[in-house]
């Protein structure tokens, strides 16, 4: 579904949504003035084309004793094996996000970690094993904001 299918209410759900995404729908449809039926309609058909790619419960990492986070980059030494380092990363439970990218690497992998010692043995057991010509860590000291994309109440 590309943005033009998308019309000033189903905007607004999205707003109201990634603003807070436990507000009761029929909240949502009190503050839009359309049913409840509507709006779970909506999101039903928004979710079915990909708009709304699910919910999910954000955790704080330090709250579980994850207190380092690190960018790692990746340069495969063959980008045929993209496939197979994907299937490898999967594997690794504290990596928490993968992306292909153009630059100076392949891949760019968030990893999470209980602390510089843990980050290292995850390092050194998967990383180093992979099908790269070499990899970059970057500490995060700490995130400082993160947030939905912008959305406009225009079509």
């Amino acid at each position: 579904m590309n943005r033009q299918q998308l019309d000033k209410i189903d905007l607004q759900i999205l707003k109201k949504l990634a603003e807070d995404g436990r507000k009761p729908f029929l909240e949502i449809a009190r503050e839009l003035g359309v049913s409840g039926a509507a709006i779970h309609q909506r999101l039903q058909r928004l979710t079915a084309k990909g708009v709304v790619k699910g919910t999910e419960c954000l955790i704080s990492p330090a709250a579980l004793g994850y207190d380092t986070c690190a960018y790692i980059g990746i340069l495969l030494s063959d980008p045929t094996t993209f496939r197979q380092v994907i299937e490898r990363l999967e594997q690794i439970p504290e990596v928490v996000e993968c992306h292909f990218t153009t630059g100076h690497y392949d891949m760019f992998t968030k990893v999470v970690a209980r602390n510089n010692d843990h980050l290292l043995e995850i390092i050194q057991t998967h990383f180093q094993k992979l099908d790269a010509t070499r990899t970059e860590t970057i500490i995060s000291f700490k995130e400082v904001f993160k947030r939905q994309i912008p959305i406009s109440d225009n079509p």
